[in-house]
């Protein structure tokens, strides 16, 4: 499924998990801020990326470009491998010293992948991707998810709340299975107020910094 090995973890790299409308992008954001006031070196970053392989995929999430559920789990594994090891990526920053935080990574192709075109594809193609140092899950019910999203100006072919329901079961599924092989995984109960998200937030992080001798926030 996925990879966990102490020579493939990368551990300045720190991933934000989570089904639609479950914080992540918010959460991102505060951080990378607070630690750069901190003076903490960081680099943050999502997937899909803004190369043209993830350029690519955002159009098909919006519907602009129909694609097969296979085809786009090899577009996020390509746009993923190269997010990771081409040159300015997540492995060059993280050996640079930067915390690299990123929203949404392997996981989340196992979990979204792997209920449109079947788990079999999405773990082949992501099973070699290293582990991250840090993983937070951000966990809510997608009722409530898809509330947070319906004002939004476009939605996502994802994001509809039979869709998120079914996305929801599989991440369940894949943390279950990662924090099994060694994954550092904490769940955030996203269905706090933002002020108490942000706490747990800060709480998983500082901690994590803490052991691994970097500034906490």
């Amino acid at each position: 499924m996925l990879r966990f090995d102490t020579d493939s973890t990368v551990k300045n790299f720190i991933v934000l998990e989570g089904i639609d409308g479950s914080g992540t992008t918010t959460q991102l954001r505060r951080l990378s801020a607070l630690l750069d006031q901190r003076g903490v070196p960081v680099m943050t970053t999502a997937e899909p990326t803004s190369r043209p392989e993830g350029a690519l995929i955002r159009r098909i999430l919006k519907g602009e470009l129909d694609a097969d559920p296979g085809t786009i789990a090899y577009l996020f594994a390509a746009d993923r491998h190269q997010h990771l090891y081409g040159a300015g990526g997540i492995i060059a920053a993280a050996n640079a010293g930067k915390i690299v935080l990123c929203d949404r990574y392997s996981p989340s192709s196992l979990a979204y992948q792997g209920m449109t075109c079947g788990p079999e594809l999405p773990r082949r193609l992501n099973g070699k991707f290293p582990a991250p140092g840090l993983t937070l899950f951000f966990r809510l019910v997608p009722e409530i998810a898809m509330a947070r999203v319906a004002s939004r100006d476009q939605l996502e072919i994802y994001e509809k709340l039979h869709i998120q329901k079914l996305v929801s079961a599989a991440y369940d599924e894949v943390m279950a299975e990662a924090a099994g092989k060694g994954w550092n995984i904490v769940t955030i109960d996203a269905e706090k107020p933002l002020a108490e998200v942000s706490a747990q937030v800060d709480a998983a992080l500082g901690d994590y910094l803490q052991r691994i001798n970097m500034a906490s926030p």
